[in-house]
This record gives structure tokens, sequence and C-alpha cells, in this order.
């Protein structure tokens, strides 16, 4: 591998295709490797933006745009950091050695929605899921809950992220609202969800897995320690690593992430989704690109996701090892408005072993995740313990 001199004819260039508070971290990484990174985002001023040597805002769904800027361009790697995206442009790009797609243009366009991976993990691989049924309708969510599926039930888009869109749906009298729910949050395809037959897990897990190149040269396969995350409405709000497993069930999960990312093929790092019951392990979704649960990666382990994720894809070895216990917990906006600021966080970062990332995203919803603070402690009920304290002294307040 060689790398260049950023702004130089020499330079590696890589596209990031989504610069939220993901990206801007996989920015960094790869800028301390010597990388030029351009950024895109479907508005101004996103976080990556703000770091990169190149901004640009495009709707990144329309095909012609993606492949203009490409062009324009001309980076060497592209790499997907969000889900509405025209992945069939990105297949015509590989296809035409434009440029690499991270992991795969495949890999973008299976993972972008929730039935292509579906239908992969359960039908194709046989990988054990919970039962799961597609419906175009109001009427076909009904007729797939009624027909076996049963409640309690999931309904999400089949295109979203970070748990917009999800509902947990008890009776009959929920399931209007949440296909409503569902059709407004989904980012592309609205009006076509998956509905999940509910598993009673004792916990889920995120297995960040990493697809790199070993000094021969060869792609292999490599796991973190599994990271526990508790979700309210599909949405994250605290991880940390690492989530105690019998043995059986994590050779299991090993198994499960192995398999699916390794039919995706390409380099990078991916977050699979898991639930777990004692020694059983089931597959949830998968994300070919930094999971935000592994935000807790900062503090717990010698590289973050983030810093994997530059390796991996600029083919140099990876190092998965944990350090030691550590927490993360969401920095919520706590309300609608342009240009917000936070007060107290010396306060925050008073708790011990403390860290936190504000993500400078120019407009707060009251839902949005503005920050988050990671921290480290003897065990995780410690790390866990100090994040949620540090996060909750941190006010945000109008500009």
């Amino acid at each position: 591998m060689k790398i260049g001199t950023p702004l130089s004819p020499t330079a590696l260039r890589v596209m990031l295709l989504g610069s939220g508070e993901l990206g801007k971290e996989v920015i960094i990484a790869l800028q301390r490797l010597g990388v030029e990174v351009i950024a895109v985002d479907r508005y101004a001023n996103a976080p990556g933006h703000q770091v990169a040597h190149r901004a640009h805002v495009i709707n990144m769904a329309d095909g012609a745009a993606l492949r203009a800027l490409i062009e324009q361009e001309k980076p060497h790697l592209v790499v997907p950091e969000i889900e509405a995206i025209a992945t069939d442009m990105l297949l015509q790009v590989e296809a035409e050695g434009l440029a690499e797609v991270i992991p795969t243009a495949r890999a973008v366009r299976l993972t972008m929605n929730r039935e292509g991976i579906r239908r992969l993990a359960a039908e194709e691989l046989g990988l054990p899921t919970s039962p799961y049924r597609f419906a175009d309708s109001l009427a076909e969510l009904q007729a797939a809950i009624d027909g076996g599926i049963g409640y309690p039930c999931v309904v999400k888009p089949v295109m979203s992220s970070s748990g917009k869109g999800q509902s947990m749906v008890r009776t009959p009298e929920e399931v209007a609202k949440a296909w409503d729910y569902a059709a407004a949050a989904g980012r592309v395809n609205q009006g076509r969800v998956i509905v999940e037959g509910f598993i009673n897990f004792d916990y889920e897990i995120t297995l960040l897995t990493v697809r790199a190149r070993n000094l021969a040269g060869q792609v292999e396969t490599y796991f973190c320690e599994p990271v526990g995350h508790v979700q309210i409405n599909g949405d994250y709000v605290e991880s940390w690593q690492p989530q105690v497993m019998t043995p059986t069930a994590l050779a299991k999960a090993r198994d499960i992430a192995g398999a699916i990312t390794g039919n995706l093929g390409g380099r990078g790092i991916f977050g699979v989704e898991l639930f777990v019951k004692g020694d059983q392990v089931w597959f949830s979704e998968v994300s070919p690109r930094p999971h935000d649960t592994g935000l807790v990666t900062l503090r717990s382990q010698r590289f973050s996701e983030f810093e994997l994720h530059a390796r991996a894809i600029l083919g140099l070895p990876v190092d998965t090892t944990m350090t030691e216990p550590g927490g993360s917990a969401v920095i919520y906006g706590g309300m609608a408005e342009k240009g917000i600021a936070f007060e107290d966080i010396e306060k925050a970062l008073a708790v011990p072993r403390t860290d936190l990332r504000l993500f400078g995203k120019p407009e707060s919803f009251v839902k949005r995740r503005m920050g988050v603070v990671v921290a480290n402690g003897q065990d995780t009920d410690e790390a866990r313990q100090r994040a949620k304290l540090a996060a909750s002294l941190v006010r945000p307040v109008k500009s």
C-alpha cells in the first residue's frame, strides 16, 4: 500500500457518502494516515464536512448527480456511510473501474434495505432469524400479523437508519399507527415494511467484524469483543464493551457474523446485530460500516472501530484488542433549534475516566443525537454509570 500526500498529485483520495458523526470519526482516522478525504452529505455543514479536505452537498439517491461528482473528484475509494444511496450507479462505477466501492457495490446494495439482507441471511445462508414478512400496505401488514407473525411484533421500514420508523406492536389497535410511522420514516421506497416476530431475548449485541488484509495480502476476518447496548424504539441510547456471553453463544455469534460478512465480501468493518438468549443466537441486521453502538470503542479498544475501518479499507493490518471495559451514553438535543450550544461540559468531564464528543450537527431536534460520552471503569457497570452520569450533566441550550 502506497499513500501519497494530500492535495498533491500523489494523494490517495477517499470519498465518503454520508458525513454524520460516524463518518466524521472515519475522516479523522483517514487523515491521520495521510489520506485526502472528500465528504458528501445531503445537507450543508454536516459533521464530516467540518473536518474533510472538501465537502459537497448532493442528493446521493440521484444516480446522475452521484456519478457526476465521482467523475469530478476521481476518488480511488468510495465509502458509503448511509443507506440512501443510488446503489445501481455504484454498481456501474465499480464495473467501469471509476473507483473501488467499500466494501463492494453488491454489499452496499444488499444492505441498503432490510429486505435484501434478511433474504440473504435467512433464505440463502440459512442463518437463524426471527420470523418475518414484508408488506406494501396496511392491509398486508395486518394480514401478515394475523397470518402467523402474531403479537407482539416489530414493524420497521425496509430502509431507514438508527431505528427511525421502528415500532413495537402489542395489540391490533397499534398496527395502523406503526404503519404510518414506518412509512413516514423510511428514507427511500416509502410504503414497504418488514414485520418481525418478537424474540424474547436476554440481550442484544453488536459484533463488530472486520475484513482486512494480512501481511500476505489475503483478506481475513477479525472480531472485536461483543458490544452490549440498550435501544429505545430502535434507537441506541447507551452501549458497553464487553458484553458477557457464554462461550457457546460467542462462538455461534462469530460463526453467524463470519458467514454474513464473508458472503458480502470486500474490506472494512461491519456492525452485525444479534439477539442472544442463553446459548441461542439469532441474526438481526448488518451494516457495512461503523455502527453507532460502536462509539464505545473510542475508549475501550486499542484502535476504535473508525480506525479499524480506515485501516481495513486501505489494506493495512488491524488489531481488534480491547484494552479495558468501556461504556457510552448519548447526549440528545432536547429541542428543535439551529446552532444550539452546550453548557456544563466541565462538570461532565469532571466525572472520572470520561471523554466526550460533540458532533457539531447544525440543527438539533428533541431526540436527535448531538453528542456522546464515553467512559472507562474497572468493569462495564462502572463504565456505564460514569458515561450516563456525565451525559446527564451536559446541558443543551439555545444559542
